[in-house]
């Protein structure tokens, strides 16, 4: 029976884990949005306000090479790996292993990182959620369950 809550502990924090990084990730950007409306100045009212039409979008050309700078991919593969071994290393009681399982994905993403703050940004805040869901989730399944 062990086995069987083992595997929910996996599917539930692999597969579960990728849409609540995604809520993580976009509230961080909404209130990144706010903060930067609140910095703006207002435009002043009196002035006429022009808006010009936006020309149509263009499909992104080339598959994934084409992604904009800042854009780390492979993501979500990372993720639910990552998901995967830091609830195994706590369902078997080596919550040292997850230091391995961050520093192996930090010196990986290294040189996209370096180059783009916004990217190490979205890193540090998708890395942080998706180990906070399975650990968590690791965790209720060895506290209530095994």
């Amino acid at each position: 029976m062990d086995a069987v809550w083992i595997a929910v502990a996996l599917l539930v924090a692999g597969g579960l884990g990728s849409p609540v990084t995604m809520l993580v990730l976009r509230l961080a950007r909404s209130v990144d949005t706010a903060e930067r409306r609140r910095a703006e100045p207002p435009e002043p009212a009196d002035q006429p306000q022009f808006e010009l039409p936006e020309p149509p979008a263009e499909p992104p050309r080339g598959g994934v090479d084409a992604l904009p700078p800042g854009v780390l991919r492979g993501g979500l593969v990372i993720g639910v790996l990552e998901r995967l071994a830091v609830t195994v290393a706590v369902l078997a009681g080596q919550p040292v292993a997850i230091a391995y399982v961050v520093a192996v994905k930090a010196l990986g993403r290294y040189a996209e990182l370096k180059e783009s703050p916004a990217a190490s940004e979205r890193f540090i805040i998708g890395t942080l959620a998706s180990l906070l869901w399975a650990s968590g989730v690791a965790a209720i399944i060895k506290v209530y369950v095994l």
